[in-house]
């Protein structure tokens, strides 16, 4: 189950649970909760495996544009020692290697730069997702806590 499924159903059985008299709070089973919240711990691992996936992959993506520069400097050299018949065609070449070597830092400036921002915003969407359910988890810890002292302090009148 997706956790903001089970949070859904934590907030259906707090709302379904019985209400103490003069009071805001509800009894609730206690155990059904505490499976319902193992069950989202269960499931958050999958956001973090998530988030070195997307670190995995700005990695992929960074390593893939260095290669592509090494190719085009590489491509560059082999264009120079061609071209080093006259002395014209070796300042042309030295000229166009310089161009491309700069074309290829280009290149990998912008690959990098795509990458981290695409890694980045990735990030800090799980993080929101992340903090959001961490918000939710402590509202639904303190509504448990709550319904659990409710239950106690029931049971200490009854006694």
């Amino acid at each position: 189950m997706e956790i903001f499924t089970l949070l859904e159903t934590i907030e259906d059985i707090l709302e379904k649970g019985k209400n103490v008299p003069f009071t805001e709070k509800c009894i609730v089973e206690k155990n059904e909760l505490l499976d319902i919240i193992k069950e989202i711990r269960l499931n958050l691992p999958d956001e973090l495996k998530q988030a070195k996936w997307i670190r995995e992959e700005r990695e992929r993506i960074i390593a893939e544009a260095q290669k592509d520069a090494e190719d085009i400097v590489k491509e560059a050299e082999n264009r120079i020692i061609s071209m080093i018949d006259e002395h014209e065609i070796t300042k042309k070449a030295y000229d166009k290697k310089n161009e491309i070597i700069a074309e290829a830092n280009e290149m990998y400036r912008e690959y990098s730069k795509d990458a981290n921002s695409y890694a980045d915003g990735i990030l800090s969407n799980i993080e929101e997702n992340i903090v959001k359910l961490g918000e939710t988890l402590s509202s639904v810890e303190i509504a448990i806590k709550s319904a659990l002292e409710t239950v106690q302090n029931n049971r200490k009148e009854l006694k």
